[in-house]
């Protein structure tokens, strides 16, 4: 049996690496779908933002209702549920949209 050392460098060396056009190719596919990705992403976190705000605001009218049959009268103010209704926190969307009462509604301002 004999070995050409010859044949196996040659074969070595043509079997490493990848071509600068493979390369090319690879780099242009992750680039397209980059592109494409990226602002679905921006979109859906702010459509989350918004989903989450409106649930806020139900929230807040669910507590209006509440403070109503227990106080008997509508809270004008957000604040006047502060103590016992509601936090800090609920009285404003994560976004940093306000919520407001107005005739007794929740509402963003």
């Amino acid at each position: 049996m004999k070995f050409n050392i010859k044949k196996l460098i040659q074969k070595s060396k043509q079997s490493e690496g990848f071509t600068l056009i493979e390369m090319l190719l690879v780099l242009l596919v992750i680039s397209v779908l980059i592109i494409l990705i990226i602002p679905n992403i921006a979109a859906q976190s702010k459509n989350v933002q918004n989903t989450g705000c409106d649930a806020q605001v139900k929230m807040v009218q669910s507590q209006i209702e509440a403070y109503t049959l227990n106080e008997g009268e509508t809270p004008t103010n957000i604040n006047q549920l502060v103590p016992n209704y509601l936090t800090d926190k609920q009285t404003s969307c994560a976004n940093g949209t306000g919520i407001t009462i107005v005739n007794g509604q929740a509402t963003k301002e």
